[in-house]
């Protein structure tokens, strides 16, 4: 497999791994639909590969992935379902391309990795992270819905409304661990060679083999319902964003004129000094 440059990613061949990192570091890694075009290039490049037997997934700079960019949901503010529909629906493909590839994926994370890039990690087979990474759903924090709700699968119920509700973006690395949203924490500079490695462990394995067991895997949860519960949920986040309520509004109005941090200023402010 060559290597590739493309306007936001790289993908490159580590003898029988494809590296592919996100890099637009200057937002930290915030997934645009330039970005969406390019992965789904690049995978459609490694799956047609038969070099390449394993994916590893990480980002540029100080971040995994910060999530997707808010400044180009913003140019949709006022849009209605006809026009977020096709957005969302490419969106969440994409993340679940790593999960349906039929060769393995890993995820190398490190500094932030939330919202959609929270997303892009759980979808993959594996997740490493070096300590102090950064995790979390803040979406809803945002005014804005969870695309991929692959949390539940991960967690459980509890846990997962703990992390969701609240809008935590500030779960640690250890954290993530125990709750079962990744695989292994490792010394911070160390993640990308350790998903390199485990990346080689997998590819020296028959990949009909391999294809065969990942895909048994997806299909149990398949069975439990995995499938129609991310499209219920596409559905959800369709008609969220699409939607429009007085606080919604006023958030959106905030950010816009003062700044996303002021518009979080101002929610978080709303009921200091009531009981």
């Amino acid at each position: 497999m060559a290597n590739r440059a493309f306007a936001t990613i790289r993908l490159e061949a580590r003898g029988p791994v494809a590296l592919i990192t996100l890099d637009r570091p200057d937002v930290l890694n915030a997934i645009n639909q330039p970005m969406v075009d390019d992965l789904n290039a690049a995978l459609d490049a490694v799956e047609a590969d038969e070099s390449a037997r394993a994916v590893v997934l990480c980002g540029a700079g100080r971040a995994f992935s910060a999530g997707f960019d808010l400044k180009e949901e913003g140019t949709m503010a006022g849009t209605g379902v006809a026009d977020w529909q096709p957005l969302l629906r490419r969106d969440m493909d994409v993340i679940m391309r790593f999960w349906h590839l039929p060769k393995p994926t890993i995820a190398a994370a490190h500094g932030y990795c939330l919202a959609g890039g929270f997303n892009l990690a759980c979808a993959c087979d594996v997740t490493i992270a070096a300590a102090g990474t950064r995790f979390g759903e803040p979406e809803l924090k945002f005014g804005s819905a969870i695309l991929t709700l692959l949390v539940p699968w991960l967690t459980g119920a509890k846990k997962a409304k703990e992390l969701l509700l609240t809008g935590n973006d500030r779960v640690t690395a250890e954290e993530a661990l125990a709750y079962g949203l990744i695989n292994r924490v490792v010394p911070a500079g160390e993640e990308l060679d350790a998903a390199l490695a485990m990346a080689r462990d997998m590819a020296v394995i028959d990949p009909a083999l391999m294809r065969m067991t990942k895909q048994s895997i997806n299909r149990n949860y398949e069975i439990m319902g995995l499938g129609p519960a991310l499209e219920m949920n596409l559905d959800t986040a369709i008609q969220v964003e699409s939607m429009e309520t007085p606080e919604r509004r006023r958030f959106k109005d905030i950010a816009r004129a003062d700044g996303l941090k002021a518009a979080i200023a101002w929610r978080d402010s709303r009921f200091e000094g009531e009981e």
